[in-house]
């Protein structure tokens, strides 16, 4: 998955934030980076996005696997992530929606990009929602 992720995040530069090839390709895409929970180091993937007015709405789904992904954990532990979407970069709150929110967070973002209302079948996890505020 890091060859992957290298490449699609490659492409998202070098394309003022759009992935030009693959099965992203139209799709809304950000790069996060969070700072590892025990590392400290700096650590970046793409994800798909929507927007829930101002605020930048992702899913960790890790396509329904039943641990949460890396990224989530970090950023539980450091919620500042920074944020890059399109040609912009920016610092960020990260929290992680709740009850009725979270639901409709994430009925958003499977109408979006169906494949997410497949993951909540093949896991007994809820998935999380998490929201992205950009700080001032």
């Amino acid at each position: 998955m890091s060859s992957f992720n290298d490449s699609l995040m490659a492409d998202f530069r070098a394309n003022g934030g759009r992935a030009t090839s693959g099965p992203f390709v139209g799709r809304e895409l950000l790069l996060l980076t969070t700072v590892g929970a025990k590392s400290r180091e700096a650590r970046t993937v793409p994800l798909v996005y929507h927007r829930d007015g101002d605020r930048y709405v992702v899913v960790a789904s890790k396509g329904g696997a039943p641990t949460n992904p890396g990224w989530y954990h970090n950023l539980r532990h450091n919620p500042v992530v920074e944020v890059e979407v399109g040609a912009e970069r920016f610092k960020a709150d990260a929290s992680v929606a709740e009850g009725p929110e979270r639901r409709r967070l994430y009925d958003d973002h499977a109408e979006m990009m169906p494949a997410f209302a497949d993951y909540e079948l093949k896991t007994t996890r809820v998935i999380p929602v998490i929201t992205l505020d950009r700080r001032d």
